[in-house]
């Protein structure tokens, strides 16, 4: 996957002794709780399984609560505007940070769509193969099988979640969407019951601290951009702007449903942006 490069990445800052302590306690509890929603969720799963098969009536609850949970613990707020679709389909938003994982998932039971090579990554990994992630690869050769599994899980009724730009910013900007995995909304029997819902993705870094707090992307390492968020006493707040949701039919093909959404998406991203400016 191609990863796009800031000509200015953000200045590295020292954590406090009192930093450390706040991350510290921040990260014990966030262990805690991922382990324990954990268990929980793999031990509903043994009898989900077999009951429902690929769907998942009950575990993505606890994978909403557990997000939600560690948000708090964080002291990152999380405000919706918008309603998140009840249509069946998927969610299309911009990339900007591991928070977004967080985020999304708080708001809306889904399921993400990542890169194959986040399955082997330590521990994050095994917690996105346990809560249903679909992992794909974005190459041209595997586009057919990638449409395939993309179409079994929308048929069996899972609200699908990814991010078209195929790699993360720094929160300020939204790249341009790729249209691949638009194409199995096309599928017979599918086109005319889906529906996909543009999502904005807007951080706010706490006032005085560089706006690509929250960024993540390119070469920067994910346990040190983790800890500096843990041990931050003054957080910001991460804003989620639901578009109305798109219906398939409505579009002639996946490049215009994709331009659609990237609108819908650079829109919510600039008004919030612009607005949070004005007020400040």
């Amino acid at each position: 996957m191609q990863t796009w490069q800031s000509p200015q990445p953000p200045p590295r800052t020292a954590i406090s002794p009192l930093g450390w302590a706040l991350a510290a306690l921040r990260g014990a509890a966030i262990a805690l709780l991922i382990g324990l929603g954990l268990a929980l969720l793999l031990t509903l799963r043994l009898a989900e399984r077999p009951l429902f098969g690929l769907r998942r009536p009950v575990t993505p609850f606890i994978t909403q609560g557990v997000c939600r949970a560690t948000l708090r613990i964080m002291g990152v707020r999380l405000m919706l505007h918008g309603q998140p679709m009840v249509q069946r389909g998927a969610l299309v938003a911009n990339h900007a940070s591991w928070l977004d994982i967080f985020a999304l998932n708080a708001a809306q039971r889904v399921y993400f769509v990542s890169k194959e090579d986040v399955a082997g990554w330590p521990g994050i990994g095994w917690l996105a193969r346990a809560t249903g992630t679909l992992f794909i690869r974005r190459h041209g050769r595997d586009a057919a099988r990638q449409k395939l599994l993309f179409e079994a899980r929308l048929r069996a009724g899972h609200r699908l979640l990814f991010f078209p730009e195929g790699t993360s910013t720094d929160s300020l900007r939204v790249l341009p969407f790729k249209t691949a995995l638009f194409a199995a909304f096309f599928a017979e029997g599918l086109r005319h019951l889906m529906h996909v819902q543009p999502v904005s993705v807007v951080y706010h870094a706490p006032d005085g601290a560089d706006p690509r707090l929250y960024g993540w992307w390119g070469d920067m390492e994910f346990g040190s951009h983790f800890l500096s968020v843990l041990a931050r006493w003054r957080q910001g707040r991460i804003e989620l702007v639901f578009h109305p949701p798109h219906a398939v039919a409505d579009a002639p093909d996946r490049k215009a449903l994709a331009a659609c959404c990237a609108a819908d998406v650079r829109a919510g991203l600039e008004r919030a942006r612009g607005a949070a400016v004005r007020s400040s």
